[in-house]
């Protein structure tokens, strides 16, 4: 899912207060931010975060299990894939959105 909010005026700090801790994938070095569901580390809330001059570009799923396989293959656009369990829609995904809106704001509304 994809969302689109006002940027914080410091994103690490607003994604962090979200309940998101950052992750660097030890194979590709992409670095996003995880949300555990539990004790374990599936399943997972997954979200990309792209920094734009006013405007966060969030790009949020859901990851059920481990990819099924590790994949270096080149899709199109040149975007990596990886065979794994993840939702990008749905109640669950929608909810967990609508939380990181809501927690933006607040945070947007009270100042550092």
């Amino acid at each position: 899912m994809k969302l689109r909010v006002p940027r914080p005026s410091n994103t690490l700090v607003a994604i962090r207060r979200c309940g998101y801790a950052q992750f660097r994938d030890p194979r590709s070095g992409d670095e996003s931010f995880t949300r555990r569901l539990g004790t374990g580390f599936y399943p997972r809330f997954h979200l990309y975060v792209e920094e734009r001059d006013d405007v966060l570009m969030l790009n949020l799923h859901l990851d059920q299990k481990q990819p099924s396989y590790p994949s270096t293959a080149l899709g199109a656009g040149g975007v990596r894939w990886h065979a794994h369990s993840g939702e990008y829609d749905g109640p669950t995904v929608e909810n967990e959105a609508a939380r990181i809106v809501s927690a933006l704001k607040n945070i947007a509304e009270k100042p550092e």
